[in-house]
C-alpha cells in the first residue's frame, strides 16, 4: 500500500516530513483513542515487537505481520502450535525473533484467559490505568515527553503479574501514546487538537 505525502502540514518532530508511511500512521492513527479489545491487543504486539528496534521497522513490516499472525486476532494466535512458530520463524517478511513470537502467543492465551475465565475485558482494564479517558498533555516539543509514566509503570506491573511479555514500562508508554491513551501530540501539530476533542 503505498501514500502521499501532504504537504506544510505541522507535525511532531519525530516525523520525518517526506516519508508518505510514516506521516501517514502520525496523520491517521498515532494518538487517536481506540477502544475495541482486539485492536488493543493487535497494538500491544507490535509495540512488543518493537523492542530494540525502530519503529519504522515494524511500519515496513506491520502488513506482512498482520498477515502473517492473522491479524494478531488473539482467538487465534492462542492456538498456535509448534508448526506455527517455525512458520512464523521462516518468514523473512516479519521480525522473526523466537522470544518474540512466543511472547505473542503466550499473550494471546492471557488475553482470552483474562475474558473467558476472569470475566475481565481487555479494554476496560487497560483503560482504568487512565481513568477511562485520554491523559492530555500539552509539550511544546516531542522531546519534552517522557519515556513512561505512573500509568504506564502500574500497568507495566499489572501485565507482567498476568505473564504478558514485552510490556515493560517504556513499550506501554509508547502504546499508551499509540492508543490515545495519553495525547503526546506537540502542541504545535495539527493533530494535537484533533485528538483532544476525540478524547
Amino acid at each position: 500500500m503505498t501514500y502521499d505525502v501532504i504537504p506544510d502540514l505541522p507535525r511532531c518532530g519525530w516525523v520525518p516530513p517526506t516519508d508518505p508511511l510514516y506521516t501517514h500512521y502520525h496523520d491517521t492513527e498515532w494518538g487517536r483513542p481506540i477502544k475495541d479489545s482486539k485492536a488493543l491487543f493487535s497494538k500491544l504486539i507490535q509495540d512488543g515487537q518493537q523492542a530494540g528496534l525502530a519503529w519504522i521497522t515494524i511500519l515496513r513490516k506491520r502488513e506482512e505481520m498482520l498477515r502473517a499472525y492473522d491479524g494478531f486476532d488473539p482467538d487465534i494466535v492462542a492456538t498456535y502450535t509448534d508448526k506455527d512458530r517455525e512458520r512464523l520463524l521462516s518468514n523473512a517478511g516479519i521480525i522473526r525473533s523466537k522470544l518474540k513470537v512466543n511472547a505473542a502467543i503466550t499473550n494471546a492465551q492471557i488475553f482470552v484467559k483474562m475474558r473467558d475465565e476472569d470475566g475481565i475485558d481487555f479494554s476496560d482494564h487497560l483503560w482504568s490505568f487512565v481513568d477511562g479517558t485520554p491523559v492530555q498533555n500539552a509539550w511544546k516539543d516531542f522531546k519534552d515527553a517522557p519515556v513512561d509514566s505512573p500509568a504506564s509503570i502500574a500497568m507495566s506491573k499489572d501485565l507482567k503479574k498476568r505473564g504478558f511479555k514485552f510490556v515493560g514500562p517504556v513499550i506501554l508508554y509508547a502504546f499508551m501514546q499509540a492508543v490515545g491513551m495519553i495525547n503526546d501530540h506537540s502542541t504545535g501539530c495539527h493533530a494535537y487538537d484533533a485528538c483532544k476533542k476525540l478524547g
